[in-house]
């Protein structure tokens, strides 16, 4: 993390890295196809520390807006150590032809690892959800998760408590827009904004965070309502 921080992602070399690493080059290739790769376990492992760690929160709590705002914090208190190297990533993380896009098949583990929290968070929360958004509200918790990182790579106030502002705000939002979402006239309106993502974000071409990296879904046969 030291050599991206220093040379920035793209002049890091995995010779490197293998120097940093004291192994051969080789040897640095049998564990990593690249330097993609290594960025890539990095995802893979706070995706599964997170995993972990909201699981106290989520078997304490059954109010949604203390469980999302919970599992919030927690990414934010694992990412925490790495803010400094955030910007150096994120610049290689925006292209939607990078392996290092949340977006990419090479995300995959990482991207449905923090889905599947999501769908935790809804599960456990007092409330019933609709049947028919049970897979859409994750996936949309998710997006919503990924503008709260954007925002904390870039935020420079101390103890990144802007971020922690951001989070709180935004699980107090979503609840209500969940709640919301109850009411069945509403309940288009939610299918029509996961559609959009669907349609025009790589690697969310279908549910389950199916990926097809620049592939949009076909226009709905269904015609629209009045």
């Amino acid at each position: 993390m030291r050599l991206f921080q220093e040379r920035g992602y793209d002049k890091t070399t995995m010779r490197a890295i293998a120097k940093e690493a004291g192994v051969s080059v080789g040897n640095a290739y049998y564990y990593f196809a690249g330097k993609e790769h290594l960025i890539q376990g990095f995802y893979d492992r706070i995706a599964d520390e997170h995993q972990r760690r909201v699981v106290p929160v989520l078997e304490k709590e059954t109010d949604l807006e203390s469980r999302l705002a919970g599992v919030l914090h927690i990414w934010l208190d694992i990412a925490e150590p790495y803010h400094e190297f955030a910007a150096q990533f994120f610049k290689n993380a925006a292209d939607p032809e990078s392996p290092l896009s949340p977006f990419s098949p090479e995300s995959e583990h990482a991207r449905e690892a923090a889905i599947e929290v999501h769908r935790q968070v809804l599960a456990g929360a007092k409330g019933k959800v609709p049947a028919e958004l049970r897979e859409i509200l994750p996936e949309l918790m998710w997006l919503s998760q990924m503008g709260l990182v954007l925002y904390w790579v870039f935020d420079r106030s101390e103890g990144h408590r802007r971020s922690r502002r951001l989070a709180d705000r935004g699980a107090r939002l979503t609840t209500r827009g969940v709640a919301l979402a109850r009411f069945r006239v509403l309940r288009p309106l939610v299918r029509e904004v996961h559609e959009l993502f669907t349609d025009f974000l790589p690697g969310m071409t279908g549910e389950g965070g199916g990926v097809d990296r620049g592939v949009t879904s076909p226009p709905s046969a269904e015609p629209s309502g009045p």
